[in-house]
């Protein structure tokens, strides 16, 4: 067996095709604003992937640059300012922020109609509760789940797990399985026996952090990997999952790169569209939940 390949690159070019059409059909275009704060490498690249990403389908951008250092105050006055914007539908805080900061805070000072990242602890709390709707989803989930749909692979009933229980990725990601009937477990570092739990599992989500974490043995043959991991190592960018072994148990395997990553940059476009189309032509937000 080869799994086919679950082609996140070729899945986000459908959907920014989709996206310019209705950015362009806007009286004005939808504007997204991110806040970093400190000069980490990473989130720098991260930042300027999404400003990229919204010139290429026709979106406005700024971004406000804070130094490490900078107090709370200061954080949430920015957040304060973009959050009366008019021309702002969308404002992003890049995480994680510097350890002297309160995370909840800061993130509670968005507002929820321009809450794109799904990070504000009311949006998390209806995702956490049955019959619930957010008005967004984390991206990085709602761009898994966006590919198990694209792709047709069965979610109702089967079994999930997710490797991983962060707040930006894990458990978002658990909640949106259940929420598509799926029975879920979530497994992590102190989690015993988690062999035996992937290898029960139809479906798993492996966002651990740890490069090839999870190999081919451990799998059911037949299953459906979502790999979200992306680590560098002296061979190029991997995954948490050993692709070359997992690929020959697995049915469907994302790769990395090319797989989880370009869906979390376009679903934060479609969130950001979504949020201007409420402001601009009053129309009710759709639901955050999606398969």
């Amino acid at each position: 067996m080869s799994a086919q390949i679950i082609d996140g690159k070729a899945v986000s070019q459908i959907m920014k095709e989709q996206l310019r059409q209705q950015v362009a059909a806007l009286p004005s275009p939808p504007g997204l604003a991110t806040v970093l704060v400190g000069d980490d490498p990473a989130s720098q690249s991260y930042i300027r992937s999404k400003h990229k990403l919204c010139a290429d389908v026709g979106m406005r951008s700024l971004h406000h640059q804070m130094s490490a250092g900078a107090s709370q105050a200061e954080v949430e006055a920015v957040i304060v300012q973009l959050a009366a914007d008019p021309g702002v539908h969308g404002i992003l805080i890049q995480l994680p922020l510097p350890a002297h900061l309160d995370e909840e805070c800061i993130l509670s000072r968005v507002p929820l109609e321009k809450d794109v990242d799904g990070f504000h602890p009311v949006n998390v709390g209806r995702l956490a509760m049955k019959g619930r709707q957010p008005a967004f989803v984390p991206c990085t989930p709602a761009g898994c789940m966006r590919l198990l749909q694209h792709y047709k692979i069965p979610v109702s009933g089967a079994r999930a797990v997710v490797v991983g229980r962060s707040n930006i990725v894990g458990l978002p990601m658990a909640l949106l399985l259940n929420h598509a009937d799926a029975t879920v477990t979530l497994v992590h570092s102190r989690t015993k026996d988690m062999h035996e739990h992937l290898n029960r599992a139809d479906i798993v989500v492996a966002a651990i952090g740890k490069a090839n974490f999870i190999v081919g043995s451990q799998l059911k043959p037949g299953c459906c990997v979502i790999d979200v991991g992306i680590n560098r190592t002296p061979n190029g960018l991997v995954g948490d999952v050993d692709f070359a072994s997992a690929r020959e148990v697995a049915a469907w395997i994302t790769p990395v790169p090319g797989g989880v990553g370009p869906m979390t940059l376009v679903m934060l476009m479609e969130n950001t569209l979504r949020a201007a189309q409420k402001s601009l032509l009053g129309r009710e937000l759709q639901p955050g939940i999606s398969g």
